[in-house]
């Protein structure tokens, strides 16, 4: 199957999800709507439950890409931390998925897709990946934290401060996440990571 059209069914499911719980999405409408046969999507990915895993793991990819590019952006490392709490955010309130998955919270109207008791045998390889492990919260702050460190450890920061240099990545994406649970008032999430950051050594 051409990647745009799995694209397309995903779009589709992720389109019907947000007017209706996911108990309510039926498999054959997600086709219909993506222009396809239903035996296509099952052929995609297997079942419900293996699109459910499909639509959570790209919600997880455009997340993590999203902190990549905010992490590429220009500015001294405190601003790059920031835009990426910023992106955080930002993600987390368009987004139920990924506010589910940085949260661990998942509504009874999301699809909170079942781990695969045996590893994946799909025929298709998107779907082998989908149905792999998904990485938890505390994964998530791991991933952002070690991108972070990645990035801007190339930017003038000697080696001893490495373990510095990751505490305060550490500490802005936790700042970011608690600000997913609890949304800051005036000034907004920009002030609260820069100011602590603030008080960061370096």
């Amino acid at each position: 199957m051409m990647p745009a059209a799995r694209e397309s069914l995903l779009d589709a499911a992720y389109t019907a999800l947000a007017r209706r719980p996911w108990s309510a999405v039926r498999m054959v409408d997600v086709a219909a709507a993506a222009g396809v046969s239903r035996q296509t999507l099952y052929n995609e990915f297997g079942s419900k439950d293996g699109l459910a895993r499909a639509l959570v793991r790209r919600e997880a990819d455009g997340y993590l890409a999203g902190v990549d590019r905010a992490l590429a952006g220009y500015g001294d490392p405190r601003d790059r931390l920031t835009a990426t709490a910023e992106w955080t955010t930002s993600a987390a309130r368009d987004s139920l998925l990924v506010r589910a998955m940085l949260t661990g919270c998942w509504s009874e109207r999301l699809p909170a897709p079942a781990p695969l008791s045996v590893p994946p045998t799909s025929a298709v390889p998107a779907q082998r990946r989908a149905d792999g492990p998904l990485p938890s919260p505390g994964d998530f702050v791991a991933l952002v934290r070690d991108r972070a460190v990645t990035v801007l450890a190339g930017h003038g920061t000697p080696t001893s401060d490495t373990a510095e240099l990751a505490r305060t990545c550490e500490l802005a994406v936790r700042l970011a996440l608690s600000c997913v649970a609890a949304p800051p008032g005036e000034g907004g999430v920009a002030d609260l990571v820069r100011g602590a950051l603030q008080r960061q050594p370096g």
